[in-house]
């Protein structure tokens, strides 16, 4: 019953790892294919590379900007559509709305809307008398335009998650903790979030591994016209961004494959670490 499963994870996710490592150690071209073994070559080139460190450090970035807020939002708002609601269903499924909806076209939108000399956002700063900004041309408000994009999108889809674990809870240990006088808040920190750990935890996995894949968000973000640059000083280039410029701008798969390969490396470790994380955290075994 479960060799259907295993034969299309070994076609369609251990075969093209497994190529992806061994184009790696290769002068890979897409237009002249195999051009001999390397070894660790391209990988040597790329630890010594300062683009790729700054791509890296993008991505770690918005990585933190976006999971976090998300993850602390998507909380709040499960928190009140656990509470009694007139209408549930049409606010659980507004919650969810943002998700559906085609990432290119709320990135074009997010971009309009923070447009230098036309964008909504820069109006409402005019209203209070803050300055416009260029938030395409700088680093930190590149950064925090594209997480928003990222929270925006995702927070909804978390918070349906953390609904229903939160509605999975023994009512049992509600009611012990109001005999003994917590609070609704009380009860939020000491009970809640306690019992939902694993959900937590899943989708930390998740948000820091679509964290470390973040590209079409920036890409769309960025007003250049060059695919992969993440703006004219590279201030918003993530790493996934960074393997399409050397891949299919460049045509250095080898290269690319080594990035990719790194990208594995880097969202298993933080795999790890939340796991790590989430166990040392106090709660419910």
């Amino acid at each position: 019953m479960v060799m259907p499963f295993f034969a299309l994870f070994t076609v369609f996710g251990l075969f093209p790892l497994l190529y992806t490592l061994w184009v790696s150690l290769h002068d890979w071209q897409l237009i002249n294919g195999d051009e001999g073994f390397v070894a660790l070559d391209n990988y040597f080139e790329l630890f010594g590379d300062p683009k790729f460190y700054n791509a890296l450090g993008n991505t770690l970035t918005l990585l933190l900007l976006a999971t976090v807020p998300q993850i602390v939002l998507a909380l709040g708002i499960a928190a009140l559509l656990d509470r009694p609601l007139r209408a549930k269903t049409f606010w659980r499924s507004a919650v969810l709305l943002p998700n559906v909806v085609s990432v290119a076209a709320v990135a074009l939108v997010f971009g309009q809307l923070f447009g230098r000399d036309f964008g909504v956002v820069n109006w409402l700063l005019g209203l209070v008398g803050a300055p416009r900004l260029d938030w395409h041309a700088q680093g930190w408000s590149a950064q925090a335009a594209i997480a928003l994009i990222v929270v925006w999108r995702w927070a909804g889809y978390n918070a349906l998650l953390y609904l229903a674990a939160m509605q999975s809870v023994p009512a049992e240990l509600y009611e012990a903790a109001e005999l003994d006088g917590a609070s609704r808040l009380r009860q939020f920190f000491s009970v809640t979030l306690p019992a939902i750990r694993p959900t937590i935890l899943f989708t930390a996995i998740v948000s820091a591994i679509g964290g470390m894949q973040l590209f079409v968000e920036p890409q769309l973000f960025d007003t250049n016209g060059v695919a992969g640059t993440g703006g004219d000083d590279r201030q918003f280039q993530t790493i996934v961004m960074y393997l399409y410029e050397k891949g299919f701008g460049q045509f250095d798969a080898g290269y690319a494959a080594a990035i990719a390969w790194v990208v594995f490396l880097v969202c298993a470790a933080l795999a790890a670490a939340c796991v790590v994380l989430a166990r040392r955290l106090p709660g419910r075994s």
